[in-house]
């Protein structure tokens, strides 16, 4: 079982993985989850991500909240059984912004 992050280890990951990304995509605390939305140009473009991170998601065994609106998602991410943000909770942001860049 992963373990929930310190509020400084938080801000440290959440610092780094907003500087190693790609500028239009920001990650950010929100209700104490992980926190960004993606824009794509088109629907077909923001189910491709959804189809991709899904597979990643799933090869994790830690899937995401997200929603899904014509070429915008919502992803929200926690680790629900560590009840916080974790290690997993910032690979997945990583993979996320690596594959929307």
């Amino acid at each position: 079982m992963a373990t929930a992050l310190s509020a400084e280890d938080i801000q440290s990951q959440l610092q780094t993985l907003n500087s190693a990304g790609a500028a239009e995509v920001q990650w950010s605390l929100v209700a104490g989850k992980l926190h960004a939305e993606f824009v794509f140009p088109s629907f077909v473009e923001a189910f491709a991500f959804m189809t991709a991170m899904a597979l990643v998601a799933e090869r994790m065994n830690h899937h995401p909240e997200w929603f899904n609106v014509y070429n915008r998602v919502r992803v929200d991410l926690t680790t629900h059984d560590a009840g916080g943000l974790t290690g997993l909770d910032f690979e997945l942001a990583r993979a996320m912004t690596n594959a929307a860049g």
